[in-house]
């Protein structure tokens, strides 16, 4: 049944009626709606009282199944602890009265506390160190409970808890019946929906029910969705001599695998040489069978070195919004049927702006900010050209021809230098930029601050240059050469050369790792991959959403984009943290971790008896498995959605799919829904419900990049959707202070 939790001392008198709210979804976006909603309570007219009911479907509120504190403890955040916030604050604009502080810490903040309290290990973390997700589900729990109790505080709300999953909307009159699967129903005003991820249902995609009806003759056991793991995953009699499958190399796939062997038992240990071993419990499967396109993991996220607050991102040189918006006045497409803005094609437009920008940002972390004038003044001319339409066509990287240029005079001119060829004084005559500063910073970059040191002392005692770094390795994994370290696009997305042998497909997979753990730890800051990687997918992703969102791509544009550049994203920009990707190598070394499947691997099913086996078509790689885990976060489609919820307002007619119709008759249906620009979902007809609104996940389609965790001390785009919502809440019932503060 239904449960509800509620403070009776605070109803409202039963002859008078309430405005009704109701929450679907009662994970990370409640909590911090709760906390706007309970910070401007005083806005609620004196003669309005207000009733609030939040449903959430595992009864885990405020974290939601995807960041329940009853997880597995091998799973982790993909961002650091002071980069987690719950509550907005001073930076976030509009949104109205600010908490004290210590009523909204940051997650780092808030495991401090925790910390002193209990003494748990666990809570033990520095600013910049990488949270155990179930610490961040403690932290929404405990942080949802204080808004909810601050929320009852007023003698004019009621708040009712509900541990049920919402399957309908059905109007009545004006108002809304909320229908939740054991049958209760609830009248509503307004309905916020929040309900974030879900996964498909293997029976509404045909190559899922192909896997499922196989696993009902006896083949491969199929998972067609990894969460809750510790149900999922420990449910599916994978014992130890279990082969198994998991179709993800994603951070959902770095979950499963943790959760199959160091959450089974075994334990990672130091190696003398440097990184993990892993040893064992016995209790894992034979074997854990990882393959996706790519054949790759995500790739390590740096050492974040910049600050929590924003102030150090990247701003971004060439790729801005003022270029996409003259790119849309010269080279854009005419918009299509419904209207709105000219349409762009990311790789023709967009994307080399990306290669740019990386490149750039490349070149000065790895010389200097003393190079970054000459790098931006030789690519301006074809910049601008490009910006007017001018100049067109050509390979996606056709605009770094110039900084390739200017790259190779820099190195020529430190190359006399290092060699003894040229003093650094008779060097500097010859060019604009600082020589000194310049060799400096690469030594720095390549062999660390003590090569760095000792090569200021050979310069300014004019002795050879070289005899300091002449046999050195570079302690980051870097190219020791004046000539190396260049940037290539296609490297960058594509890091590990084909193997026509599983075997050395792995051993050339494990070596990039080793490199790229490396490349990490040197940080966000000073690793010129890094640097670049970081600095755009993650920096300048508004930027990009800013260029995608609203149909401004063209409709198979935009299919392109999804199918491979947000992959790009989350391999470059959103992988797991080095800690963690240390472990994934170490699994690999010790054999019980196999991706020797490569690019392109699929899942073919013998008829006859139902087997599943993973091959690889690059590599010539074959192997049965014994369960098949679907290791992927799948886009939001109520078609193919497991929750009945979305279909079923579909049915209804209250919502409907969002669609990119471009000029040329192409059409793009995503899978998220149509929105307002107040988040509203317009109906079959073409007309908006203002009744409803919709925060988050179901808004992708129109929309890029929403899965997300509230950033403190930025004006984060979750906080701000949350506002919108809120702004018009409080016109509703509120006492027409709103519009002032909000």
């Amino acid at each position: 049944m239904s449960t509800s939790r509620a403070d009776t001392a605070n109803r409202p008198d039963p002859a008078e009626q309430p405005y009704r709210l109701a929450i679907v979804g009662g994970g990370p976006r409640a909590t911090y709606v709760l906390e706007r909603l309970s910070a401007t309570i005083g806005r609620l007219a004196r003669d309005r009282h207000l009733e609030v009911r939040v449903f959430e479907r595992s009864g885990e509120f405020g974290a939601g199944q995807a960041h329940s504190p009853a997880q597995a403890r091998t799973s982790y955040l993909n961002r650091i602890a002071s980069q987690v916030g719950f509550a907005a604050d001073d930076a976030m604009s509009g949104a109205g009265p600010v908490r004290p502080a210590a009523q909204r810490p940051t997650l780092y903040e808030w495991c401090r506390q925790r910390f002193e309290e209990t003494g748990d290990p666990d809570f033990d973390l520095r600013p910049q160190d990488w949270p155990q997700r179930y610490v961040h589900g403690l932290a929404l729990r405990d942080m949802f409970d204080s808004f909810a109790a601050d929320l009852r505080r007023h003698p004019g709300v009621a708040l009712h808890l509900h541990s049920a999953e919402v399957t309908d909307l059905i109007p009545v009159g004006d108002l809304l019946e909320v229908t939740t699967a054991d049958g209760a129903c609830h009248l509503a005003d307004e309905v916020l929906l929040l309900t974030g991820h879900s996964h498909h249902d293997p029976a509404r995609s045909p190559a899922a029910r192909r896997l499922a009806e196989a696993d009902a003759r006896g083949g491969a056991r199929y998972l067609p969705n990894a969460y809750p793991m510790e149900t999922v995953l420990d449910g599916a009699g994978i014992g130890p001599g279990s082969v198994v499958g998991c179709g993800g190399m994603g951070l959902t796939g770095i979950d499963v695998v943790l959760h199959l062997t160091e959450g089974r038992g075994g334990r990672f240990d130091d190696a003398p040489a440097g990184g993990l071993i892993y040893r064992p419990s016995g209790a894992e499967p034979k074997a854990i069978v990882a393959f996706s396109p790519s054949g790759l993991f995500t790739f390590a996220r740096p050492d974040n070195h910049k600050p929590s607050d924003g102030s150090g991102d990247h701003p971004g040189t060439f790729l801005t919004k003022e270029a996409v918006r003259q790119l849309r006045r010269h080279a854009g497409a005419p918009a299509g049927p419904s209207g709105g803005q000219e349409q762009l094609d990311f790789d023709r437009d967009i994307l080399p702006l990306v290669i740019l920008e990386m490149a750039h940002l490349h070149y000065v972390t790895l010389f200097g900010p003393g190079t970054a004038l000459l790098l931006t003044q030789r690519v301006m001319p074809a910049y601008l050209a490009f910006l007017s339409g001018a100049a067109t066509g050509g390979t996606p990287g056709h605009l770094t021809a110039a900084l390739d240029e200017a790259v190779d005079g820099i190195t020529a001119v430190l190359d006399s230098v290092l060699r003894g060829k040229e003093a650094v004084f008779t060097a500097q005559r010859e060019v604009s930029w600082p020589v000194r500063d310049v060799l400096l910073h690469w030594t720095r970059t390549v062999y660390g601050s003590t090569a760095q040191a000792e090569m200021r002392r050979h310069v300014d005692r004019s002795m050879p240059p070289h005899l300091v770094t002449d046999g050195l390795d570079s302690p980051s994994g870097l190219d020791p050469s004046l000539y190396g370290n260049r940037f290539d696009w296609k490297q960058a997305v594509r890091p590990v050369p084909t193997a026509g042998a599983p075997g050395e497909w792995q051993r050339r997979v494990a070596a990039f790792m080793a490199r790229d753990q490396l490349w990490a730890r040197q940080g966000n800051l000073r690793n010129p991959h890094k640097a670049a990687a970081d600095g755009v997918w993650r920096d300048l992703r508004s930027v990009i959403s800013y260029a995608v969102d609203d149909a401004g791509l063209t409709a198979a544009s935009q299919r392109d984009f999804l199918r491979r550049h947000v992959s790009h994203h989350n391999r470059l920009g959103n992988g797991a943290a080095p800690e963690v990707m240390a472990k994934i190598a170490a699994l690999m070394d010790c054999g019980l971790l196999d991706v020797g499947a490569g690019p392109d691997a699929r899942i073919r099913l013998d008829s006859e008896e139902a087997r599943a086996v993973v091959e690889g078509p690059r590599t010539g790689y074959a192997r049965p498995i014994d369960v098949l885990v679907e290791a992927r976060v799948h886009g939001f489609d109520p078609r193919l959605d497991a929750m009945p919820l979305y279909r079923n307002l579909m049915d209804h007619g209250l919502v409907r799919l969002w669609r990119n119709a471009s000029a040329d008759g192409e059409v793009f249906e995503p899978g998220g829904l149509d929105l307002s620009p107040e988040f509203h979902p317009v109906r079959r007809d073409g007309t908006v419900d203002p009744r409803i609104t919709v925060l988050g996940v179901p808004a992708e389609g129109a929309r890029s990049f929403l899965l997300s965790a509230l950033r403190p001390h930025v004006d984060h785009y979750v906080m701000q959707d949350t506002l919108v919502w809120l702004r018009r809440f409080w016109a509703t019932v509120g006492d027409g202070s709103a519009s002032k503060a909000l």
